[in-house]
């Protein structure tokens, strides 16, 4: 990957940010990068061909380390499609029981793939958070970037998530859309691409959600071959650089936020993650930890990859942070 003009870790030095994590609230789990679905963007080069899936011996581990660390409140969940592990909602079902929350990220497409068809359900009857990604509300766009035939299967779910309660007011359960850009180009203000996802949704298709979650594309893996394809790698890097904002790079989501591998190897975020750069610079596995507290006020592995989170409005899993 071309370096960027100015290294991140000047660009944090410049502006006096030290980047320190805090009270780990987030825990982030890759459970494998087996996929239905091999999208453009995809920072995990997850597809139907990988067989990298997370063993029952490594969900039990981190189990053990969710119940030793009471800050964490939210697992989150992803892959690949997460639902196609075997231990998918074994998993799910111990970490309700521990009364914390979980966010699938959901491909929408993989409720109807072969074995999948109480998924829903089962999301549905454990209270589960669903974050979808949904790149656009036009079905050229999303065929483009997820496959022939990704918008079609991805309202049908939308439809059947709605029919369960989710995303509607009337109900508790979550349902986040999410959207990255086809293009080398920044996300669009957040409140008002929601606005405009919810007005086009509802009135074209009579589907509802709660919020939608606007995300840059880093340029890492799959993307960044795409880039380079495309020969707009050097412009899309000084566009992120030329973009940086300090509220948002004082925000990063790895402040409160560790991540783990399929393999069980723990990382700053998932990004560092596909990019096997480790937890603060120095290898470690859930074997190697007695709990996740022992990350808080320890400092965070950097990159110029780094500028995808820090550009414009900012980019977290959660979408955009400088609100």
């Amino acid at each position: 990957m071309k370096i960027a003009s100015q290294p991140f870790s000047e660009m944090l030095a410049k502006n006096k940010i030290a980047l320190e994590r805090e009270d780990i609230t987030t825990l982030q789990v890759n459970i494998g990068k087996y996929c239905n679905m091999a999208c453009l963007h995809c920072h995990v080069e997850a597809g139907p061909k990988r067989t990298e899936i997370m063993e029952l011996r490594t969900v039990d581990q981190l189990l053990k380390l969710i119940e030793k660390t009471p800050t964490i409140k939210l697992v989150d969940i992803t892959g690949g499609a997460p639902e196609l592990n075997p231990h998918f909602k074994y998993f799910v079902s111990k970490i309700r029981s521990m009364n914390r929350q979980v966010m699938d990220r959901c491909n929408l497409t993989v409720l109807f793939v072969e074995g999948q068809e109480q998924t829903a359900q089962f999301l549905a009857d454990h209270g589960v958070q669903i974050t979808a990604s949904l790149p656009c509300y036009s079905q050229d766009n999303v065929d483009e970037q997820r496959g022939k035939g990704a918008f079609n299967q991805s309202i049908k779910a939308l439809h059947l998530l709605n029919k369960l309660g989710y995303g509607r007011d009337d109900s508790d359960l979550v349902l986040n859309l999410v959207y990255n850009p086809v293009e080398a180009h920044l996300p669009p203000d957040q409140a008002q691409l929601e606005r405009d996802y919810k007005k086009r949704l509802w009135q074209d298709l009579g589907i509802t959600f709660n919020h939608l979650f606007t995300i840059t594309n880093m340029p890492i893996k799959r993307y960044l071959h795409f880039l380079e394809r495309e020969g707009q790698l050097a412009d899309y890097m000084e566009l992120l650089v030329n973009s940086f904002n300090i509220q948002a790079a004082a925000s990063v989501m790895c402040r409160h936020l560790v991540s783990v591998s399929w393999d069980g190897e723990i990382f700053d975020c998932d990004f560092n993650q596909m990019l096997e750069i480790p937890v603060g610079g120095k290898k470690a596995t859930i074997w190697d930890v007695s709990d996740f507290k022992q990350f808080k006020q320890k400092s965070i592995a950097i990159a110029d990859h780094c500028y995808g989170c820090t550009a414009g409005a900012g980019s977290s899993c959660s979408g955009s942070l400088d609100k």
